[in-house]
């Protein structure tokens, strides 16, 4: 009775593991010859070993099977030799076997044209590298990811939502939906390959064709969003459309607005203006900036990511747009400040107009000192390279000698030739990563970690 009892307990999961294994000797799949192949060899490094086998035994009393293996062995040659050759022979067997079956089993994840070794140490090394998490919005946050992907696939991007201007800003009010243009953007730079997939999803609508000048991402990330019910799913399916190595999450769930306090030149006294987009328009200097609700509550996520984080980077990006409202979140505040991973400001290269004319790199950390009461920063990058052309009221920000004497900054060239006032994204990936290694050596068993 006990012996059928546990039969009857154990026959569901044996039916499961034959089901489960008949499926993969379904026709197409091009494994079943590769498995034969392994067999083949297995049978052969076994025959070997009986053949070495017989030495020892060759002075004791026959039995059924020594027979067999004599007449399977060629009788003009050492037994030891021939046991050489048959294990050997299986051994290669079995190794051209798994070759084979690795290469059948990827050659759908693969890239044309790319060697299969490369493309799997390359995946291994990346998914080895450092757990980086980058903070900020718009333009300058993609430029870094681009070129951080190329290092490794723990990345996590933690984006602004209080975006209010253009698709983004008439999806939000017209829809209800969190702001998906700065995460679009991120989206596309963490793509795995941004071919044609990317490009159609950065693809924008002519103002005339209906669609008011969306984007095709903004509007698939707000069809998800109704689809889901949730928008951090519907960001999480956009990553997988397009092979997304790494995460992209928002700072916050709630819908917030940033207003700033701006000193009006003409009146000479302060001013408020609401509205992510209306802030750089305002002329005068802002002074000061904060979210409405003033105390919303940071996604999880993001702290998980920020607590988890090796190296945190915030920016580069419009100072008080992009970067700013995810640090007036106060608990990623706190996040930021508590975690114990190297934490670097990229500052920009050129000023922005109406939000930092005439800001060197100093005014950028104390922008941000303002804000938080301290200065975060283990490092502050910072450009040093002016030989380029920059469009007529845009300035190049460099670093005073007071801001280098009282803060560690590096200096390096990070210019994107044809696009001086931003930053070359393999440049400034190579300069954060270096900075990053120089201060706390060699990781993944002293492999040194090289962009693809």
């Amino acid at each position: 009775m006990r012996m059928d009892k546990k039969t009857k307990l154990n026959s569901p999961a044996i039916s499961r593991l034959a089901r489960s294994l008949s499926r993969w000797l379904r026709p197409g799949l091009g494994v079943k010859r590769w498995l034969a192949v392994i067999l083949a060899g297995t049978t052969l490094v076994g025959l070997g070993f009986a053949v070495l086998i017989l030495d020892v035994y060759r002075t004791a009393p026959e039995t059924w099977w020594l027979p067999i293996i004599s007449t399977l062995s060629l009788r003009f040659l050492d037994r030891t030799l021939r046991g050489i050759i048959f294990g050997g022979s299986g051994v290669f067997l079995i190794l051209f076997g798994i070759l084979g079956l690795n290469r059948s089993l990827l050659r759908p994840f693969m890239q044309p044209g790319k060697d299969l070794l490369e493309q799997v140490t390359a995946y291994r090394r990346k998914d080895r590298g450092p757990r980086i998490v980058a903070i900020g919005g718009g333009t300058g946050l993609s430029i870094l990811l681009r070129g951080l992907k190329g290092y490794t696939n723990n990345l996590t991007a933690i984006v602004t939502v209080a975006d209010d201007g253009g698709s983004s800003g008439e999806l939000r009010r017209n829809m209800g939906v969190l702001p998906p243009g700065d995460i679009r953007n991120c989206l596309a730079a963490l793509s795995n390959d941004e071919d044609m997939m990317t490009q159609l999803f950065q693809y924008r609508f002519g103002a005339g064709a209906g669609l008011n000048g969306h984007t095709l991402g903004n509007l698939l990330i707000t069809a998800l969003t109704d689809i889901t019910g949730s928008f951090e799913e519907a960001v999480a399916e956009s990553g997988k459309v397009l092979a997304v190595k790494g995460r992209v999450i928002p700072s916050t769930l709630h819908d917030v607005r940033l207003v700033a306090d701006v000193m009006d030149e003409g009146a000479k006294k302060e001013r408020r203006v609401k509205g992510e987009s209306a802030i750089p328009q305002a002329s005068g200097e802002i002074k000061h900036v904060w979210l409405e609700p003033n105390n919303p509550l940071a996604y999880p996520p993001a702290l998980q990511a920020i607590l988890a984080a090796d190296l945190i980077v915030v920016g580069p990006g419009s100072l008080f747009t992009s970067i700013l409202p995810n640090l007036l979140v106060p608990d990623l505040a706190d996040a930021l400040i508590a975690s114990r991973a190297l934490k670097f400001y990229v500052c920009n290269l050129a000023t922005q107009r109406g939000e930092t004319d005439d800001f060197h790199c100093g005014d950028h950390i104390s922008a941000i000192v303002r804000h938080l009461n301290t200065n975060p920063f283990d490092i502050i990058v910072c450009n040093n390279d002016y030989n380029h052309q920059m469009p007529k009221g845009v300035e190049w920000v460099t670093p005073e000698d007071s801001f280098i004497a009282n803060n560690t900054a590096y200096l390096a060239s990070l210019v994107d030739p044809q696009y001086p006032w931003r930053h070359n994204s393999n440049k400034l990936s190579q300069v954060i990563l270096d900075l990053y290694f120089e201060r706390t050596g060699p990781t993944n068993g002293g492999e040194e970690l090289t962009k693809d």
